[in-house]
């Protein structure tokens, strides 16, 4: 197969990659960076273009014309993959100043010295340091976790590194890349490789874009919609891997169970709408209060949890009495003034061997203390044993409130198969 059916070829697929993208973002505008990837294809089927008209139009525009969506094709790409990784995307006054520059310089080479080897070795390392830059960007996380990332990333890394040493590999030989009439001789093997990049990196960006909804699917199965934090199933869930790796350790673990105080009267007085503010409000306050290690969820209505992996009962009972405290000092604030709110707290330490049903139940026991002491403060329930997945809670705390016995048993029924 010659060169220029090759070119005919890679414009076709181009051209149809460009179609697919282009329909792939119209369903799924919320991916970040996806119309970008399809403006650098589409820019990739004008360069392919001007390559197959540039006999036809005066070398000047038709060098300036390639050398232009070369570059668009190149940014546009890296544009995206930083767009995708939710890095900040780069000014592109930068960007505009560099492209002027390729195209003086080409311009430059092409009128006044004309040098087809130079404006090609210009244009290949240009293009070749983005694609790096690319795979550099989007190489992040794990190749288990990511597999998609990691593949874009191979294929932008080697089309980077094909196209940086492309100059040199074509300077070899007694004829060279360029003919008599000074027009670019379209390589068959450098035709071969671009189309085999751009099969593979539209396949990856069809990947990453369905990593992307994946990871969107998972959240919301994980997460509660209004606050962001772990769903009740989902802290369940980590509460059982959390003790089984505290037992394997071994490490201290401690649990805290929280719950807002006349939550119902800011319902009733200010509307469901500031109820929601409240809780969204309570996560705010109590996000950098904890360390990142730790778990925070929604186990109820307007009742929290959060999971102290590697802490002692002391220093659990320390970080909810600056919770409590932060929550009281930072009252809500919107259209209907400042709304106080306030937390009783519940804390206790699971024994190895134990149920989570019954360190949960010991917890809850703590909070319905806290809240029937007076609300806004913080109760311990003390560890006085070690506790048995087969028998009952001797080691909780004596004080209970009259119907604790039906709030352990709401949480033992909801816990995942594998926690019972």
């Amino acid at each position: 197969m010659h060169s220029p059916t090759l070119l005919i070829l890679a414009t076709i697929l181009m051209g149809i990659m460009t179609m697919m993208l282009m329909a792939a973002w119209r369903f799924n505008r919320q991916i970040a960076g996806f119309g970008l990837w399809a403006g650098s294809y589409f820019f990739g089927t004008l360069f392919c273009v001007s390559l197959m008209v540039r006999s036809a139009v005066p070398e000047i525009w038709s060098v300036i014309a390639a050398q232009s969506l070369l570059f668009l094709m190149a940014y546009l790409n890296l544009r995206g993959t930083r767009a995708y990784v939710g890095r900040p995307r780069g000014s592109p006054g930068y960007a505009a100043l560099a492209a002027l520059l390729l195209i003086a310089i080409s311009a430059y080479f092409t009128v006044i010295q004309p040098d087809p080897g130079i404006r090609f070795t210009l244009s290949s390392l240009v293009a070749g340091v983005i694609f790096l830059r690319c795979a550099r960007t989007i190489a992040q996380g794990k190749v288990a976790e990511f597999p998609a990332r990691h593949l874009y990333a191979a294929v932008c890394g080697g089309h980077g590194a094909f196209l940086l040493i492309r100059p040199w590999l074509f300077s070899l030989g007694n004829s060279g890349l360029f003919d008599a009439t000074q027009a670019i001789a379209v390589s068959q093997f450098v035709m071969i490789e671009a189309i085999a990049a751009i099969v593979l990196m539209a396949f990856g960006i069809v990947m990453l874009a369905n990593e992307q909804v994946t990871l969107e699917l998972r959240n919301i199965a994980e997460r509660d919609p209004l606050t962001g934090v772990f769903n009740r199933r989902s802290f369940l869930t980590l509460l059982d891997k959390s003790i089984s790796q505290s037992e394997r350790m071994p490490a201290d673990l401690s649990i805290m169970l929280i719950d807002l105080d006349h939550f119902k009267r800011i319902n009733d007085t200010w509307g469901h709408r500031s109820g929601d503010e409240a809780l969204r409000h309570f996560v705010a306050v109590a996000t950098p209060c904890i360390r990142n290690g730790d778990i925070i969820g929604r186990v109820g209505g307007e009742e929290f949890a959060i999971l102290l992996p590697n802490t002692g009962l002391s220093e659990a009972e320390a970080a909810a009495n600056r919770l409590c405290n932060e929550v009281a000092a930072k009252p809500l604030e919107n259209e209907h003034g400042a709304i106080a709110l306030t937390v009783s707290i519940g804390v206790t330490h699971h024994l190895r061997g134990e149920a989570p049903e019954v360190t949960l139940h010991r917890a809850d026991n703590a909070m319905y203390m806290a809240k029937n002491g007076g609300r806004n403060q913080v109760k311990v329930a003390l560890c006085l044993g070690n506790g048995s997945r087969s028998d009952p809670p001797e080691n909780a705390i004596a004080a209970t409130r009259p119907e604790a016995s039906g709030k352990a048993d709401s949480l033992k029924l909801d816990l995942p198969q594998s926690v019972r």
